[in-house]
């Protein structure tokens, strides 16, 4: 709870993650995650899912993989596992996010897109 007495909203929580660079794809793909258990984010994570189930996610394509992102600022967010299988607060799911690209490839990477921003 903040000082008011209420709960952080998403954006507050964002702000206080502790992202970090997902190494393995910075000259493919990069982006930045956080682990909801390991980083104590299962706040962060269960508004994000709440956020989905409300109906704020977009359906979007990466390859042949379908997910709900959810754009937020200047980044989508997006988690591996759907979160109506998830137990955020026993689980240890996986919260990604990217800087959009704002182009096409926000909602659908293609065959022959790469991950660089300025492609």
């Amino acid at each position: 709870m903040t000082d008011e007495g209420r709960r952080p909203d998403i954006m507050e929580l964002i702000a206080r993650a502790p992202w970090r660079e997902a190494v393995t794809y910075r000259e493919t793909w990069p982006h930045e995650y956080v682990v909801s258990g390991k980083d104590g984010q299962q706040e962060l994570l269960a508004a994000f899912c709440e956020r989905i189930r409300r109906g704020e996610g977009v359906t979007c394509r990466f390859f042949h993989q379908t997910r709900e992102y959810l754009f937020l600022g200047d980044y989508k967010y997006w988690t591996m596992t759907e979160c109506a299988d998830m137990e955020v607060e026993g689980g240890d799911y996986v919260l990604n996010r990217a800087l959009l690209y704002r182009d096409r490839r926000d909602f659908e990477i293609r065959r022959g897109d790469t991950g660089k921003r300025d492609d």
